[in-house]
C-alpha cells in the first residue's frame, strides 16, 4: 500500500472519531451531520441528490434520513413524482444548527491549527486534483 493512502485513511478515521466526540453532545454522528449539513447548504434536496453529492450508497442515505426524521432533525415530503422524496431541515434543526455548526468550526480550527492558511489552500488544491469525476 502506498504510504500516502495509509496516511489519508488514518486521518479520515481520526477526523470521524474526533467529530463524533464533538457531536455526541447533540446526540448525532458524523455521518448524520454530513447529511444535515448538505441539506442545510441546499435548503432542500431530493434523496437521490444527497447520495450522489455525498458519494454514499442510496440505502445508507435513505436509512440515515429516516433516522434523522424520527429524531426530529429532518422533514420529508413527496415531490411531483411520488417516488421522489424531498428533504428539509425541521424547524427545530434550523434553530439548533448554528450552535452545532459553531462547535464544529471550533473543532475544525483546532484540528487545523498547525497548518497555515496557505498550507490549507495547497492541501485543498491537491485533494481536488484527486477528484476522479472532475478529471474524467
Amino acid at each position: 500500500m502506498n504510504p500516502l493512502f495509509h496516511e489519508v485513511f488514518q486521518k479520515t478515521r481520526l477526523l470521524s472519531k474526533e467529530l463524533n466526540l464533538v457531536l455526541k453532545e447533540y446526540e448525532l454522528f458524523a455521518s448524520q451531520w454530513t447529511v444535515l449539513y448538505c441539506v442545510h447548504q441546499h435548503e432542500e434536496m431530493i434523496l437521490t441528490n444527497i447520495w450522489r453529492y455525498l458519494n454514499v450508497e442510496a440505502p445508507t442515505v435513505t436509512r440515515t434520513v429516516s433516522r434523522l426524521e424520527e429524531l426530529g432533525w429532518l422533514t420529508t415530503y413527496e415531490g411531483k413524482d411520488r417516488r421522489e422524496k424531498i428533504v428539509r431541515l425541521s424547524e427545530e434543526a434550523v434553530a439548533k444548527f448554528p450552535v452545532i455548526e459553531a462547535s464544529i468550526i471550533q473543532f475544525e480550527n483546532e484540528f487545523l491549527k498547525d497548518l497555515t492558511s496557505e498550507e490549507q489552500a495547497i492541501l485543498m488544491g491537491l485533494l481536488k486534483k484527486l477528484d476522479k469525476e472532475r478529471s474524467e
